[in-house]
């Protein structure tokens, strides 16, 4: 990604880099790319564990040399950088969904969808083979409560089965 960043913006000064991944930001790093020393990638970094933010990168492109502002404008304004743009475009956190897979005949399968979009359940992709296969994709404590809401919608004619899971990005408060 970083690598990215300073191929698609070759003819910028600076392209300066922050990152934390792994459990708690266990591993993480920064780069003033040019910039004296902890005035760009520090502060950046700083702004990723201030808001406690793994598996983040953040990179700040200037055209500009910035020994106009001095050190301590330096300071701010990568740090601010960051932290307009996370305000900006928001936090997101990775929860693994289990998709959950019903399989029905064709003669109850308008019905049970119904009932599903009735319920307020999302459905993912639905494929038509010698039965209609619904899949839907559910936190794992959720799982229980639909398979017990299906066996009652159904009179115990459809059963649920976990088919794998998905990581999938769902938006938090900043």
């Amino acid at each position: 990604m970083i690598d990215e960043c300073k191929k698609r913006f070759w003819d910028a000064n600076h392209n300066c880099s922050a990152y934390r991944v792994g459990e708690g930001g266990r591993f993480q790093r920064s780069n003033d790319d040019g910039e004296p020393a902890g005035t760009a990638g520090t502060p950046m970094l700083a702004v990723l564990s201030r808001r406690h933010l793994t598996d983040t990168i953040a990179v700040v492109t200037r055209y500009f040399g910035g020994t106009l502002l001095g050190v301590g404008g330096l300071i701010r304004a990568y740090g601010q950088s960051v932290s307009d743009a996370v305000d900006q475009i928001g936090i997101v956190e990775r929860r693994p969904l289990a998709n959950v897979v019903v399989e029905v005949d064709y003669a109850e399968a308008g019905k049970l969808e119904h009932a599903l979009r009735t319920a307020g359940y999302i459905l993912g992709p639905v494929s038509h083979g010698v039965t209609v296969r619904y899949q839907i994709p559910l936190e794992d404590d959720a799982v229980p409560g639909f398979q017990r809401w299906l066996a009652d919608s159904t009179n115990g004619a459809c059963l649920a089965r976990i088919e794998g899971y998905e990581y999938v990005e769902v938006s938090v408060a900043s």
